[in-house]
């Protein structure tokens, strides 16, 4: 892999010299998340394998072009899991999954793809290859810039070597049901996140609430019997087509773009009109709607959240919620820290920079 790491160093340092924008792109499973790519395409598929993986250590290593099928049937024959769910979209790598920072519907159970990154090797806009993190869950002194990465859309660096977290599937799993308002379902699942309960996830869409039940047998049965509800035949289909936004309710026309909401989990239903689908207990909300963008992000802000364009849609808007003054100028200090020539994916997650 060694010559495939000098041919990075080439192509980075080379397009450094010219001001060159190199996007960055694993399986381009994600190509239209974020704002308009450009740039020579720099393909990170030749860079793939599982470099270690110790089921008792619960932690796997892989290079950044590792198809994330690859990976996870390495961890299923060990009846393990990347518990936060990633979306594959299509045919992601790993560096893709930690690129873009999404997470799965288990998401509010065991936490967010961040979370599950324990150290990460980056090539930045020098050709240098940085060290961020390591192999084992405490090992991290000052920033922990290996999170910074997860969600950073490739615009940072290229990463090359990935270790992630890994978890055992649970022993049981099932899916309730429960005939719903939007508001009675809000309260219902806050009322429940105060409890002993093992929920792994939920969605509430037209007048019904699936809840996922996952753990011990004893707890899942318990929690059952207490619950009520009808058991869904099938779940894991209706949870994996919720994962890579398959149901038909993503499959709507995007002229006005799909709307990603991120809130309190406390927070009531939102009066904008629309079509609207809720999950993490509340915390996350997709919204088709033809209100304007301008009040679709106030009101998400007067809830104390943020909303984002998530697909399709008007991009000249600016698909991310916008980032306060301070934010915006430790944004651009890291990018330039990172990548002077600002050749890496430029413009994808905020215009001009």
């Amino acid at each position: 892999m060694q010559t495939t790491l000098d041919n990075f160093r080439e192509r980075i340092l080379a397009a450094s010299a010219s001001g060159t924008a190199l996007q960055i792109q694993g399986g381009g499973s994600k190509h239209w998340y974020g704002q308009e790519v450009q740039g020579e395409v720099l393909d990170t598929r030749a860079y793939s394998g599982i470099l270690a993986y110790d089921p008792t250590e619960l932690v796997l290593t892989a290079r950044s072009g590792t198809p994330l099928t690859e990976i996870e049937a390495a961890l299923a024959a060990q009846n393990q899991m990347l518990a936060f769910e990633p979306p594959h979209f299509g045919a992601t790598t790993i560096g893709g999954v930690v690129a873009a920072g999404l997470s799965g519907p288990r998401r509010p159970a065991v936490g967010a793809a961040r979370d599950f990154i324990l150290g990460v090797s980056l090539m930045n806009g020098q050709g240098q290859v940085l060290e961020f993190g390591g192999q084992v869950m405490k090992n991290v002194a000052g920033y922990d810039v290996s999170r910074l990465l997860t969600g950073s859309m490739g615009c940072l660096g290229l990463m090359l070597d990935i270790s992630v977290k890994v978890l055992p599937r649970p022993f049981a799993e099932t899916t309730l049901v429960f005939a719903l308002s939007e508001a009675d379902a809000l309260t219902r699942l806050n009322q429940w996140a105060g409890q002993a309960l093992p929920i792994s996830a939920s969605c509430w869409h037209v007048g019904r609430l699936m809840l996922r039940l996952s753990g011990a047998e004893a707890a899942v049965r318990a929690a059952k019997t207490r619950l009520g509800g009808e058991e869904m035949q099938d779940a894991t289909t209706f949870w994996t087509a919720l994962r890579e936004q398959t149901l038909d309710f993503f499959q709507q026309e995007e002229e006005h773009g799909l709307w990603r909401l991120s809130l309190p989990s406390t927070s009531l239903a939102l009066k904008l009109t629309g079509k609207t689908m809720i999950e993490w207990g509340g915390a996350q909300r997709w919204l088709y709607s033809t209100e304007k963008p301008e009040l679709i992000r106030l009101t998400a802000l007067a809830a104390g959240g943020h909303a984002s364009l998530f697909r399709g849609g008007d991009k000249s808007i600016g698909v991310f919620a916008p980032l306060s003054a301070p934010v915006e100028k430790i944004h651009k200090r890291l990018k330039n820290t990172f990548d002077p020539a600002g050749i890496f994916n430029p413009g994808r997650m905020y215009k001009g920079w």
